[in-house]
């Protein structure tokens, strides 16, 4: 059995946003902020794949659109600790426009999701899983 959530863009997106978070905060971040913002921000990042899967895990669209807002609001969690990353110069403005690149294209297909999410019928059969053959 293959997750369905496996073929969605934005989840793919945000898994690899997460990764990438992840890496940026043992490489960049000074070791006191190990407990701190380095944790809130990956913690937050963690939160969006992490919701999506837990929104497609859902029957009912109402559950899954509960889901998924809040993959969008972790998502703009993630930008604010990015912003304060870079105030406090644990990034550079150049890395900060790459890691804010990555995540406009997160949040542009978590929208779609979203939108598309709110076009399905109130109960949804069968979406959680899916087959390969």
């Amino acid at each position: 059995m293959k997750l369905r959530h496996h073929s969605l863009i934005a989840w793919q997106r945000a898994d690899d946003l997460f990764i990438t978070l992840h890496r940026v905060t043992t490489k960049y971040f000074p070791d006191f902020e190990r407990f701190e913002l380095s944790s809130q921000l990956r913690r937050a990042a963690y939160s969006v794949p992490a919701n999506i899967v837990e929104g497609f895990a859902r029957r009912y669209r109402r559950a899954r659109l509960h889901s998924l807002n809040i993959s969008e609001s972790s998502l703009a969690e993630v930008w604010y600790c990015l912003h304060a990353a870079k105030r406090l110069g644990y990034i550079t403005d150049l890395h900060f426009a790459k890691l804010e690149a990555d995540l406009n294209g997160v949040g542009k297909s978590l929208v779609g999701l979203i939108r598309s999410t709110k076009k399905m019928p109130r109960e949804i059969d069968s979406w959680s899983l899916e087959s390969d053959g």
